[in-house]
């Protein structure tokens, strides 16, 4: 390569890089990440980045009037909310006008496509589904392993789609060349605008790229590699053979002259736009999550300043950790009423980054979150010679064989028909049972479970950097297991995050997995911090490093005492069912009775928040742990369990500024100690990570609740997985790249989820709450942007006054809130109270 191909290639290269900055990531679907999709944008305000979003993508970017005006009418946006805002934007027309307003003005979203660029997001989607298929396709695109842009060039000319290609010489050698023949038309200030709409065309399928190119771990990736260059090489190739648009803004400008002009100071009109010219519907939004956080801050514990003081001296039965997850506040709640438990929250990767093995599998994932990068390869490994090993290895052998049979005959093209022929009735009979019958399909499973041991039965993760012999080979130099002065750190994180000093004989760590049948998305309902996957494997981990006498020995040293008799074991709470299995192996003989007891109770808080969550059974407990078991095993179920549906607020603190009240389901709860954490470190690393995370989440639901079509996937009814990596709707086009329509809304017309952005409360002295964000822009930037809908900090050291985030590291305290409220005028009321189930 030549010094001037190389400075074109880095050319191109950096304005597709800068392009791509405003295309989120997309993750397979095996592994469901929430995330913005607006995550490109987080360095502009809310109100500039969904008018982005609209230009870029064609997606609505605030709830439907007709949203606002149900959220009125119930009650739930406060009338004293919304005339401060309104008071503060100089509005002074009553609601009911403004509402009319909004729904007057209420456009048609939707852009239409030519039919030649339509033609070329066909033919493209059909190459990139062929080359991005992860094993579900049996004739396998030809020379994958030589990359997409040269795989796709000798496959071109077999393509009926693809005119004036006859021959794979008749296109640039490469995906660089391919490029430059396209852009060099173009004035090169136009080239990151091109790249720009183009990834923009199809954000689904470049987004999945994108987060593939990105995964340096990605074993798909790195024997069928493709990137964004590559894609784009593709892309305008076509485009340019099929006579479509390439400069697609100036398409739909209608002159090209006039907007390659205009691009060098777009970006400059864009920045001088006012920031206080924020539109009608986040008015009403704003007032709507201000109306929230009042109600959530008058069930805030004001007599709460010092948690250790609320300590009655009893040491309490067990100790339960949950995932910071919104479905953990329910079950917490019902544990707590059965007796002395004490329940906390934390990340539900509870701080071990790993790259994990389960036994008898041959795949790995990544059990952290996505902002974290996994430190340690953990493998399960068998247990000495046991019946549960055993009984284990025989059955995954038996089925094993089955399943590879029953694949062999169904694939086969000599042996197809008589397959179906002679196993059609059995077939036909599960279906039917399946479909008529899930319950009994439920019991039929619960009883084989009992039969063969789960793997957490047969096997231990290999925690220590001593049980690897092999060091040399890591994957992708990953270091194998953990070494001492590791394991110790991650106890006394965890306990230091948490704010713990005393512990119960029994102390459970509980991960937490969902449990559905043929459901596309249930991954989504898994652990978030565990990207996408149960959390049981991480909780194993901490359980086993804190069961160490020598993990113990050294926290000690560091001041954390943990009693002889403390016991630790991990769990994992099944948030389809609620059921919570205990891996109790390792539990000795003489905690029997602490275990018992806790089971016993672990089943009554079960049946309590099955009975919860399934109004139709009438609170019959029994009832209820039936419905959701069914739920789990109906086939048919478009909606086993709403997942993190209703999330709205975040509260960093002890559990005593909670523990009385019913949050709903609706906030992470992550338990935080500020007097066991001077210097503020243990904050940090919650506000730098969880909160960010819980960002994320929140926005996730949000923009795929206020326009399901651009930033959801639609309905389930109308989509089908492809290439073990997404879906799609319909038989092909883009990859849709959020929740399904079913995981949102009760009916078409009525969300279950609420779209507020996150309200954040955090339990600690204000001045190290701003330190913490003067320290780290990043998280700030997403607070005075307005992506995090509001942060109070509760100050212990001031009696918990209120302080709300006012921008620019400045707080407003409660009281001159209060004093804004005041109004000379009477505000409209409207016609009901909050009605928490519409």
């Amino acid at each position: 390569m030549t010094r001037k191909e190389a400075d074109d290639r880095r050319r191109i290269e950096e304005r597709i890089d800068r392009a791509a900055d405003r295309i989120g990531s997309v993750w397979p679907l095996h592994s469901f990440v929430t995330a913005n999709p607006l995550s490109g944008f987080e360095d502009e305000p809310f109100h500039r980045a969904v008018a982005e979003g609209e230009r870029l993508f064609g997606g609505r970017g605030y709830p439907h009037p007709s949203v606002f005006r149900r959220a009125w009418e119930t009650g739930r946006i406060d009338p004293d909310a919304l005339q401060r805002e309104l008071e503060a934007h100089d509005i002074d027309r009553d609601p009911e006008t403004l509402l009319d307003e909004m729904a007057d003005t209420e456009a048609e979203r939707g852009s239409e496509t030519d039919d030649a660029t339509a033609a070329v997001d066909r033919v493209l989607t059909k190459w990139l589904a062929a080359f991005l298929d992860q094993g579900q396709s049996k004739w396998p695109m030809p020379d994958r392993g030589d990359g997409f842009y040269a795989a796709w060039r000798e496959m071109a000319p077999h393509d009926g789609d693809v005119p004036g290609c006859d021959d794979p010489d008749d296109l640039p050698e490469t995906a660089t060349e391919a490029l430059e023949s396209v852009l060099g038309d173009y004035p090169e200030g136009r080239w990151a605008d091109i790249a720009e709409h183009h990834l923009a065309a199809l954000p689904g399928w470049s987004g999945f790229i994108k987060q593939r190119a990105d995964d340096d771990a990605n074993a798909w990736q790195e024997r069928y590699p493709i990137t964004l260059t590559e894609y784009l090489a593709v892309r305008l190739t076509l485009a340019d053979l099929l006579d479509a648009p390439i400069d697609l803004a100036a398409a739909a400008d209608g002159d090209a002259d006039d907007t390659a002009v205009a691009d060098d100071t777009s970006g400059a009109d864009s920045s001088d736009t006012d920031d206080e010219d924020v539109p009608l519907p986040e008015i009403w939004l704003t007032a709507w999550e201000r109306s929230y956080r009042e109600r959530l801050l008058e069930g805030i514990d004001d007599s709460v300043t010092d948690p250790s003081e609320a300590d009655d001296g009893e040491r309490p039965a067990a100790q339960l950790v949950f995932c910071i997850d919104t479905r953990s506040e329910v079950i917490r709640r019902h544990i707590e009423a059965q007796g002395p438990y004490e329940t906390h929250g934390y990340a539900g990767f509870f701080g071990i980054p790993i790259r994990h093995r389960e036994y008898d599998s041959h795949a790995e994932a990544d059990a952290c979150p996505p902002i974290v990068e996994p430190q340690h390869r953990v493998v399960d490994r068998p247990d000495e010679e046991t019946e549960a090993v055993t009984a284990r290895d025989r059955w995954t052998g038996l089925a094993g064989a089955a399943r590879k049979h029953f694949k062999t005959l169904k694939n086969n093209v000599v042996a197809a028909f008589t397959f179906v022929e002679g196993a059609g009735s059995a077939y036909g009979s599960a279906m039917a049972a399946r479909t008529l019958s899930p319950s009994t399909i439920a019991a039929l499973e619960s009883a084989v479970d009992e039969r063969v041991p789960d793997y957490y039965e047969a096997s231990s993760p290999a925690v220590d950097y001593d049980a690897y012999d092999d060091h040399g080979h890591g994957d992708h130099d990953l270091p194998r297991g953990m070494s001492l002065e590791e394991k110790v750190e991650y106890a006394a994180t965890a306990f230091e995050l948490m704010g713990w000093t005393e512990f119960a004989r029994l102390v459970v760590f509980a991960g937490h997995a969902s449990e559905t049948t043929n459901n596309p998305f249930d991954s989504s309902l898994d652990c978030g911090a565990c990207a996408g996957n149960p959390g049981g494997p991480n909780a194993r981990v901490l359980a086993e490093i804190c069961n160490d006498e020598n993990v113990r020995a050294e926290l000690r040293e560091r001041g954390i005492d943990v009693p002889e008799d403390t016991v630790f074991l991990a769990g994992e709470h099944n948030t389809t069912t609620d059921e919570i299995e205990l891996f109790d192996g390792d539990v000795p003989e003489s905690h029997r009775e602490d275990l018992e007891a806790l089971r016993e109770d672990l089943e009554a808080a079960r049946a309590g928040a099955a009975a919860e969550r399934t109004e139709a059974t009438g609170g019959d407990p029994d009832a209820s742990v039936a419905e959701v078991e069914r739920k789990a095993a109906d086939w048919a179920e478009a909606r086993p369990e709403w997942g993190l549906a209703g999330n709205a607020s975040f509260v960093i603190g002890p559990r005593d500024l909670t523990a009385d009240r019913d949050l709903d389901g609706r906030a992470f709860l992550h338990s935080y100690d500020w007097t066991t954490d001077p210097d503020g470190e243990a904050l940090e690393g919650i506000v730098t990570g969880p909160l960010v995370v819980t960002q994320w989440i929140n926005n996730q639901y949000y923009f795929a609740t206020v326009d399901n079509a651009v930033y959801g996937s639609g309905s389930k009814v109308t989509q089908n997985p492809l290439g073990n990596v997404g879906v799609v709707q319909g038989n092909g086009g883009d990859l849709m790249t959020g929740l399904p329509l079913q995981s949102l809304k009760v009916d078409d017309d009525r969300p279950y989820h609420q779209p507020l952005r996150l309200t954040a409360v955090i339990h600690a002295p204000v001045d190290r709450v701003t330190e913490i964000l003067r320290e780290h822009e990043d998280v700030t930037q997403l607070l005075d942007n307005g992506w995090i809908g509001d942060l109070t900090v509760v100050d212990p050291t001031q009696d918990n006054a209120a302080f709300q985030y006012a921008g620019d590291l400045e707080w407003a305290a409660e009281t001159e809130l209060d004093v804004e409220a005041t109004a000379e005028t009477e505000p409209a009321t409207p016609p009901a109270r909050p009605a928490d189930d519409d």
